[in-house]
Formats: structure tokens, C-alpha cells, sequence
């Protein structure tokens, strides 16, 4: 289905959006490439993709060091091929700190995986989709860039980077056919959540349009759409995927 157009990589995919937007991805009929931080994390994932009949392989690395990206891309490209669809969806923790307990430390923390991560998959991945003449790539954002909410300004400010990395580089690569968007989730409930105050939900869920949370397929059928043909003239885009919140 995919003839030509490489492999799809998929970051910070042990869990979350990440596996759901890998077993879409190669449902969809890509090769994925499930990265986690170690091979192990990642491989329950890949072989639940092998069972269901579709093609992947578990790599490990740490997305926020050079060597490590640099690795990834060599060892993915050795066994799946180019990557032709780059899913930047690795993240870390997000603590809520109010701004008399803000630290550059805090501030870099995000920076590592909005900005540092993003940049170093890139540019690793480059020379390979600027041979196959075609790429995309989806970084994963949040509507909390719009959102702002008290005590999360590091985070914040490093989604904000992030969609400004994803609008440059779309500038910048489309002439070579890559493209680059930003899937901007709201709330979408994963295994993280599971510990979630069912008063913060039904708060949540009130400023909803749609009147209820969104789901893991729901982003993913939009990251699938981003790396197909037919969103070759979808360049340098945010798509919130949020049920229509409020973002103020």
C-alpha cells in the first residue's frame, strides 16, 4: 500500500496515543518502527501489531540524546528501510508548578522533548525522505498551548515551541515534499488517566461541544490521514482534535 514511501517511526509508542497511533499506522498498511525508551517497552506493542497481521519492530532510544537519535535512525532505517512518516509523540513528566517554583532545570525538562527531540529525529531523518522525494512529519502537541492553564507555563511554553518549529520546518521542507503538522489533542483519557478525579472529567467534558471526552482512535485517524497522499497540500497546520473546547 505503501510502496515507496518507506517506513512510518513512531516516538514514545510503548503506551498511550503513541501504541494507538502505531497499531493505526500499520493497520493502515505501514512498516512501524515502535520506539520507547528501551526495546523491551516498546515490544508488546510491535508483537501485538505482528499478531493482528501487520508489520513492526520494537526499537529503543532515548529521544533526547543526540547519539541515541542518531542510532534510531540508522538501526530503523537497516531493518524497515527509510522512514518515510515521522510521529514525534514522545513526552515526559509535566508537573503543575506555580511560578515561584519554576526553574530553568523545569523549563529545559520540556524543552528536551517539544523542541531538542523534534529536532534531532529531523535531522536524522532527513537525508532519507529527501531521497525518496516524499516524507511527514506529525508532531504531537495539546491545545494546552491555547488552554494556559495556571501552574503549567514550562509546558506551555514548550508546546508553543513546538508549533512554531512545526510551521518553520513546513516552510522550509515543503519544496522537497515533506510536509509537517501539529495534531493538537485536548483531553484524551490513556493509561495514565486511570487515577483521573471524576469531578475534573465531568468539568472537563461541560466545556465540550461535543459532550464527551475523545478517544486515542480519534487522534490517531487524524495522524494516519496527515501521512497519506491525500493530505499532500495539508502543510504547516494545526488540527486540534478536541471536540470543538473552548481554548480560552
Amino acid at each position: 500500500m505503501n510502496e515507496n514511501r518507506g517506513c512510518a517511526l513512531v516516538t514514545g509508542a510503548s503506551r498511550g496515543l503513541g501504541a494507538v497511533i502505531a497499531r493505526r499506522l500499520a493497520a493502515d498498511g505501514w512498516a512501524v518502527a515502535v520506539n520507547a525508551r528501551t526495546e523491551a517497552g516498546a515490544e508488546p506493542v510491535a508483537a501485538a501489531i505482528r499478531a493482528a497481521g501487520g508489520r513492526a519492530q520494537a526499537f529503543g532510544a532515548d529521544v533526547t540524546d543526540e547519539a541515541a537519535v542518531e542510532g534510531l535512525a540508522a538501526t530503523v532505517t537497516g531493518h524497515l528501510g527509510p522512514v518515510g512518516v515521522l510521529v514525534v509523540n514522545a513526552t515526559g513528566p509535566q508537573p503543575a508548578l506555580p511560578i515561584e517554583q519554576l526553574t530553568w532545570r523545569a523549563h529545559l525538562d520540556q524543552l528536551e522533548f517539544f523542541v531538542k527531540s523534534p529536532t534531532l529525529l529531523v535531522q536524522a531523518l532527513l537525508p532519507g525522505m529527501r531521497a525518496l522525494g516524499w516524507g511527514r512529519v506529525v508532531q504531537i502537541g495539546s491545545d494546552a498551548f491555547e488552554r494556559a492553564s495556571p501552574r503549567t507555563s514550562a509546558y506551555t511554553a514548550a508546546k508553543g515551541a513546538q508549533l512554531g518549529l512545526t510551521r518553520s520546518w513546513a516552510r522550509e521542507l515543503g519544496a522537497d515534499g515533506i510536509t509537517v503538522n501539529l495534531v493538537a489533542p485536548g483531553w484524551i483519557p490513556v493509561e495514565r488517566h486511570t487515577n483521573a478525579d471524576p469531578a475534573d472529567l465531568r468539568r472537563y467534558v461541560a466545556a465540550v461541544p461535543r459532550g464527551r471526552m475523545g478517544t486515542p482512535e480519534e487522534v490517531a485517524a487524524v495522524v494516519a490521514f496527515l501521512a497519506t497522499d491525500d493530505a499532500g497540500f495539508v502543510n504547516g497546520q494545526r488540527i486540534a482534535v478536541n471536540g470543538g473546547r473552548d481554548a480560552g
